[in-house]
């Protein structure tokens, strides 16, 4: 290699090949020419060659470099206590690790946790780690579960950092709730979001100005409706649900007739929640012809005679033709007439009776489960607590015999309408006078954590289940629920229950054992979730 010394720079586009073969027979007999036109010298082809030998190890050929991406945006939130960062990053490390398989142990599920603690950590308006972003976009992509919680906790800056890498798309259309909240005072800054906006900004600039002004906020949905992708109109129309009035109704009405089917049917939804619309008035038309007192009897009763064809007007206002499978045509179209007609059309149709009379009476014909199971999800929708507990009956009342509804599903759809601690009492009456083996789905519904009455209950019916001899496998769906819901205090009220006890005559042999171990993992996963709750307490550093 020559050893004249040169600080031209050596062009970029030179290949490895040529740098090799210059640096061998030296730049005075193999010369590369440098971007300014002169002969590089060694110092430049040595420059170049470092580079090469890295853009090599990282797999990319030489190129310009790109504009680098815009700052993110700012975050004003507090920064988590030192503790929380550290079991975060332990929560999300864990979550990566390959399961165990086989018996679960006494050591807490930490992947179940990651919920509880990022709904917490929310509650506290803290911001983010910078460096855990990525991690926790991760676990938002493989699990839906995570996301809304994800990204508000990940914020604006989890929105920004999920629009340079694709595999974190899903996050710019997941929710709104990790989207910068737009000022809506400024007109121009309004029209320039909405138009060039990605779409969890714009939903959120949606529900903002919809606070500030529900006017504007149709306004702006009404100017573009028509160029909107049908995913994102009905993203946009099921946003109306917030704050909805009868304000909304000529907007809905005219999405009556929209190209897609689910924004006619979140439309026709909406508008049966309001029950002056003329829709819920056409709704209420159809299904009572179709549902009448009958006083042919001693006592009253309900009569029942189902639509026979479903009508284009039907068609129009949400009604759907095609029943799903094992579903009869005429008894679909009488549930979403009844399903969409407002209650108290019922009320004033039979004398002025409330809803525990209308539930509690014959139905003729053996119609009383579609109309009953009509009036459960109509009751759900309009978000009626007086026809909730009607439906439900009292909870110490088997569900097969019950006044409304034997289906556990609906009523835990039902509970959903009642009081939190309402719903909580009801629970707990349930699993006393029942036991846990039906209790999972209504478990699901009651707020967290499990205090007072229902958390009690919950104990006494493990325990009495222990005692009982068989194994605990039937009640690990409600053993898991109380691991996330039960209250942290009840740990020292469970200790007792983490004994082997003496195997009753007739037991499943080794019962206790796994009992125990089970009672075992239940206190551990409470104490930690207490030790949790203290890392997040504000001023916890």
């Amino acid at each position: 290699m020559s050893t004249t010394q040169t600080t031209a720079r050596a062009p970029m586009d030179a290949s490895w090949e040529d740098l090799v073969t210059s640096a061998l027979l030296g730049t005075d007999r193999r010369p590369l020419t440098a971007e300014s036109g002169d002969p590089a010298g060694p110092a430049a082809l040595l420059d170049l060659a470092a580079l090469h030998t890295v853009r090599r190890r990282a797999a990319l050929r030489p190129a310009i470099g790109a504009a680098p991406p815009a700052p993110a945006p700012a975050d004003p939130r507090p920064p988590l206590p030192a503790a929380a960062r550290r079991r975060l990053a332990q929560l999300l490390a864990d979550r990566s690790a390959p399961p165990g398989g086989g018996r679960r142990g006494t050591a807490p599920d930490l992947t179940e946790l990651i919920p509880q603690w990022l709904a917490s950590a929310e509650a506290h308006g803290y911001r983010a780690p910078a460096e855990l972003l990525p991690a926790l976009l991760d676990a938002a992509r493989a699990r839906t579960d995570l996301r809304t919680h994800v990204l508000a906790f990940a914020g604006p800056r989890g929105l920004w950092l999920a629009g340079l890498n694709p595999e974190w798309r899903f996050a710019l259309r997941a929710t709104a709730r990790g989207a910068h909240r737009p000022d809506t005072t400024d007109p121009e800054a309004v029209r320039r979001l909405w138009a060039d906006g990605l779409f969890a900004e714009r939903v959120a600039l949606l529900g903002a100005l919809r606070e500030r002004d529900p006017g504007a906020a149709r306004s702006l949905l009404a100017g573009t409706w028509s160029t909107e992708r049908a995913e994102d109109r009905l993203m946009f129309v099921d946003s109306l649900r917030a704050g909805l009035s009868d304000a909304d109704e000529a907007f809905l009405e005219a999405a009556l007739t929209d190209r897609s089917r689910n924004v006619r049917a979140t439309a026709a939804e909406l508008l049966s929640g309001l029950p002056g619309s003329a829709l819920a008035g056409r709704m209420a038309a159809r299904a009572t012809t179709c549902v009448n007192p009958d006083r042919t009897g001693d006592a009253l009763a309900i009569a029942v005679e189902a639509p026979h064809e479903c009508d284009t007007g039907m068609e129009r206002d949400g009604v759907v033709a095609v029943p799903p499978s094992g579903h009869g045509e005429r008894s679909w179209w009488l549930g979403q007439l009844v399903e969409a007609t407002p209650l108290g059309v019922w009320c004033e149709r039979f004398g002025g009776r409330g809803a525990r009379e209308l539930v509690a009476l014959p139905v003729a014909d053996g119609w009383g489960g579609d109309l009953h199971a009509a009036w459960c999800r109509a009751a759900v929708r309009q978000r009626d607590p007086e026809w909730a507990r009607a439906l439900l009956g009292t909870p110490s009342t088997p569900p097969a015999n019950g006044p409304g509804t034997a289906s556990l599903a609906q009523r835990s759809t039902l509970l959903s309408t009642l009081p939190p601690a309402e719903r909580s009492l009801w629970v707990a009456d349930f699993i006393a006078a029942h036991g846990l083996s039906e209790a999972f789905q209504l478990l699901g519904v009651c707020p967290v954590p499990w205090e007072g009455p229902l958390g009690r209950s919950v104990v006494d019916a493990l325990d009495i289940a222990r005692d009982a001899g068989s194994y605990p496998w039937s009640f690990s769906g409600v053993m898991g629920l109380a691991e996330r819901c039960l209250n942290p205090a009840e740990a020292g009220r469970l200790d007792v229950l983490t004994t082997t006890p003496a195997e009753p005559e007739g037991a499943s042999p080794g019962a206790g054992g796994y009992w125990s171990e089970a009672f075992q993992r239940l206190v551990s996963t409470l104490r930690l979730r207490a030790a949790m709750d203290a890392e997040l307490a504000p001023g916890a550093d």
